[in-house]
């Protein structure tokens, strides 16, 4: 018994989705993927661009040692949103060149950079940007005059 050859476009077809689906599955494993550190610095670049702006309070700069030896640098940050108390921690252990650990302090206030819906998604310090401050505020000082000169709240005195 012989078929009839008239399908040859449905060949033609299944042949075409054979080779792309044998071209997806090959660029699938051979794709190059994002290494942690451009993970992280793209994590960081997002809440950059589009995270919201809260205060909160430094906790503690500390180290940790990593599997191999190397030494891990961290943040750790304390924030409120909405109520809730959050403490989350940054490692910058790639932007020791942006931070200075030495001059950060614990107690310090900080502005803490959070992705709205994912209030945990949360940083201190960017390639761009920073949150901390370099000291307290320092308000500016009002002369007070002297208390017994009554002159400046008489009309016409100065």
């Amino acid at each position: 018994m012989t078929f009839p050859n008239n399908n040859d476009w449905q060949i033609a077809a299944g042949a075409t989705t054979v080779a792309a689906a044998a071209a997806l599955a090959l660029w699938l494993v051979l794709r190059r993927r994002p290494s942690a550190e451009e993970i992280e610095r793209a994590r960081r670049q997002f809440l950059v661009q589009s995270g919201r702006l809260v205060d909160g309070m430094l906790l503690d700069v500390y180290e940790v040692a990593c599997a191999d030896g190397r030494p891990l640098t961290f943040l750790l940050f304390s924030y409120r949103i909405g109520g809730v108390d959050y403490e989350c921690s940054q490692e910058i252990t790639a932007m020791l060149g942006v931070v200075e650990t030495g001059k950060v302090r614990a107690g310090f206030p900080c502005t803490v950079r959070y992705q709205p819906g994912n209030p945990y998604n949360s940083i201190v310090v960017a390639e761009g940007w920073t949150g901390l401050r370099a000291g307290l505020p320092q308000f500016p000082s009002i002369d007070d005059p002297d208390p017994i000169d009554r002159s400046h709240l008489e009309p016409g005195g100065h």
